[in-house]
Parts: structure tokens; C-alpha cells; sequence
């Protein structure tokens, strides 16, 4: 019988993951599941190129199908898994598998008492989110709320704000993403926002949602009132489970994971991207998500590779994380774990002239770095990091295998 491994996920994990398979000479089958209709696509530019129409829809695909080698089941989500008999299932029919591949991403949390489903009540997940917040945008040219002020909520208010329109945002407390990026780096950010015309309102309380054909009305606890275009929820994620409730896998804020990406107490399953919860050993033991872009990439590729290999030959997958994010003009770089610093220290930067990098450090070594429009300076000093804190040798893995 030939040899089937089924991928649950067609976004960017998922495609790497089955470009991975083939180029390890696998020659069964490569089943990609995905529950949007059409094939992985670029998602950072979702909430910067393509909602200030920089970048067409076109432009934001990854791959054309046909180019990879695997049979792609678009619109066709996993409903259920059954691990011991290794099936899938689907909405009409189970799908037996030798391998799977759990690459389900994260989807967006839910804010109560909001009316999501409302056409002017929009997060920005899917291609197809971003196309319906375009559509409200059209209907209507007064000012958007952002509700959330992580990553995705600053973005789109500054994609908006270079559109010409008018942005509030609604977040915890001021200064901004000072939880990742410290507070300096929070104060900075705040600044350059409030300076590009968005308007802050942090710790407000939503009382009551009007949600009208060309726009939606907010009534807050103080008495205020505002009338706005529409409305973008971005108040985070969780991790796409809910179809793996009832198998016995280990769920915990995600899939958890072995350092070698293979579902704890799996053999047959290995997990990547957003949805995996997995131990860096290059940092610690600590098992965590990494809900970014390179790490989907590279996660799936590790994660294909060591289902092929099997537990017992598998690598640890200890990558040093990086991601970025652009604001109004500015990029923001960071590599490491710059959360798990206990002080801080200004890396100057090896091109003169270029801002210099924070750095964050426990226990005296380099643990995270971030810097801003300084491309050169944070590649240096990310190879400083890996110096510091490199992979560690495959004896050392062995027991934390078990985890």
C-alpha cells in the first residue's frame, strides 16, 4: 500500500511543508487539507500592502498548486482526529494517514459582546477579511476603530493613516507593545503614532455596539459616543484546535510538542507554525508558540524532515526567532527572546551613521535584540546572538525528548 501523509493546513506551513516531503525524496502520497478555498498566501501583507493597495490579491499568492506535488483539498477543513486508528476526518469522509502534519494555524479571538458577523465588524485574518474591510472602507470615508494593540491593531492603523483616514485605537494602557518591545521601544512607538494622527484610547470601555448599514456607533461607559466606518477587532488569536478536541493529543495553549516537533506521545504526528507549542532548546526548556511568519516557514520544514527521519534520528529544532513589523514607515526587527530579558544594553550598530540596537540580557549574555530601520546592525548582532546561545549538541536533546 503506498505511504500517505496527510498535511491539515494549506496555509504557508503546510505548503513548506509539502515542498519539504518531496524534496526529501518522498514518493507516496501528499494530501493538503486546507479550510480556505484557495491556495497559501502571503498574510503579512494582509494588514500592510494589500489594505493600502500597494499589492494586488494576485500578488499575495505563494505558489501556484500545480507546482507542488501533492492533491490540494481546498475548502475542505478537518472536522475530527483519530489517532489510534490514524484517520482524519472531514466533513463527508474519513482520510487514513501513515504521517500527518498539523500545521491549522492560529484563528482570531473573539471579542464578546461584539457583532461579529456584522459586514462593518471585521478582523483581519483571511484574504477574505481583508477584501470585506475593504468593502466597508468604500461604503463610507469617516473614521475606522482598531479595538486591539498588538501587532496586528498597529498596523492596520498605520495602513489606514497612509490611506488618509481617520484611525482611533482602542487598547490596554499605554505605551504601546511595551510587553514585547520593553517599554523605551513602547514610548518610541507611541510617539511616532500619535505624531501620524491616530487617536489613543487607552483602558475605554465599549458599553454598546449600534451596528447600522454604512456605519457603526459605540457608546462607552463615560457617556462618550463615536460614530465610525466600521470597526477592525484584532484582539489576538488562539491556536485552531477545536478539531482535535476528544483525541487525547496533549492541548495547551496549542499543540504540544517534543524539541523535535513530533505531537508529545506521537510518533506519527508532528506539528508546525502558529498552532505548535514546542520547546527551543537553544533558550530553555520551556515549551512555547511562535506566532510568526519565518518561523512558520522553517518550523514545517524541520517538522516534515523529522517525520520522515522518525523520533529516535530526529533533530531538535532550536531556531534564533526573528520577525518584523512595519509602522508607518519604520521597520521593526526583532530576533531572540527579548521577553525573557531581565536589563537592557544599546548595541552599537557596525554601519556608522545607523541607529544603535537594544539589546536584552539575562544572566549576562545577549538573549533578544530589536531594532528599528536598522537592517545591518540587527544582522550582525543576531549572529552575536546564535554565538551565544548555540544549538545544543544532539546528547544534551536526547532526554528533553521526553518532555
Amino acid at each position: 500500500m503506498t505511504e500517505r501523509i496527510v498535511i491539515a493546513g494549506a496555509g504557508l506551513a503546510g505548503l513548506r511543508a509539502a515542498e519539504r516531503l518531496r524534496e526529501l525524496g518522498f514518493d507516496g502520497e501528499v494530501v493538503v487539507l486546507g479550510a480556505e478555498p484557495g491556495i497559501a498566501y502571503h498574510r503579512p501583507a494582509l494588514s500592510k500592502q494589500l489594505l493600502t493597495g500597494a499589492v494586488s490579491r494576485a500578488d499575495t499568492l505563494l505558489a501556484d498548486p500545480l507546482e507542488v506535488d501533492a492533491e490540494w483539498r481546498f475548502d475542505t477543513p478537518v472536522t475530527a482526529l483519530s489517532p489510534h486508528r490514524q484517520v482524519v476526518h472531514l466533513r463527508d469522509e474519513e482520510l487514513r494517514y501513515d504521517g500527518l502534519i498539523i500545521a491549522t494555524g492560529v484563528e482570531p479571538r473573539r471579542m464578546p459582546g461584539a457583532p461579529h458577523g456584522h459586514p462593518r465588524v471585521v478582523v483581519v485574518r483571511t484574504l477574505a477579511d481583508t477584501v470585506a474591510l475593504q468593502r466597508a472602507l468604500a461604503g463610507n470615508p469617516g473614521p475606522v476603530a482598531v479595538i486591539g494593540d498588538g501587532f496586528i491593531g498597529c498596523e492596520v492603523a498605520s495602513s489606514l493613516r497612509e490611506t488618509g483616514r481617520g484611525v482611533v485605537l482602542f487598547g490596554r494602557s499605554r505605551p504601546l507593545l511595551a510587553d514585547v518591545l520593553g517599554p523605551d521601544i513602547g514610548d518610541w512607538l507611541t510617539a511616532l503614532h500619535t505624531a501620524r494622527g491616530v487617536q489613543f484610547e487607552p483602558g475605554t470601555t465599549i458599553r454598546r455596539w449600534r451596528p447600522g448599514p454604512r456605519s457603526v456607533g459605540l457608546e462607552f461607559a463615560d457617556g462618550r459616543a463615536l460614530d465610525v466606518a466600521c470597526v477592525v477587532v484584532a484582539v489576538g488569536s488562539v491556536p485552531a484546535v477545536s478539531w482535535l478536541r476528544g483525541a487525547k493529543l496533549p492541548l495547551d495553549d496549542g499543540v504540544v510538542c517534543e524539541p523535535t516537533c513530533h505531537v508529545v506521545g506521537s510518533s506519527t504526528i508532528v506539528a508546525a507554525g502558529d498552532v505548535a507549542r514546542w520547546p527551543n532548546l537553544r533558550y530553555d526548556p520551556a515549551p512555547r508558540r511562535d506566532e510568526h511568519w519565518l518561523n512558520a516557514v522553517e518550523m514545517s520544514r524541520a517538522a516534515a524532515e523529522n517525520l520522515l527521519t522518525g523520533p529516535r534520528d530526529a533533530r531538535p529544532y532550536t531556531p534564533v526567532p526573528r520577525y518584523w513589523s512595519e509602522q508607518h514607515g519604520v521597520r521593526i526587527q526583532v530576533a531572540g527572546r527579548p521577553a525573557l530579558g531581565t536589563d537592557t544594553v544599546l548595541l552599537e550598530s557596525p554601519v556608522p551613521g545607523t541607529r544603535p540596537i537594544t539589546g536584552f540580557v539575562r544572566h549576562g549574555k545577549l538573549i533578544g535584540l530589536i531594532g528599528l530601520d536598522s537592517p545591518a546592525a540587527v544582522l550582525h548582532w543576531t549572529a552575536e546572538l546564535a554565538r551565544q546561545h548555540p544549538a545544543p549538541a544532539r546528547h544534551h536533546t536526547e532526554a528533553a525528548a521526553g518532555y
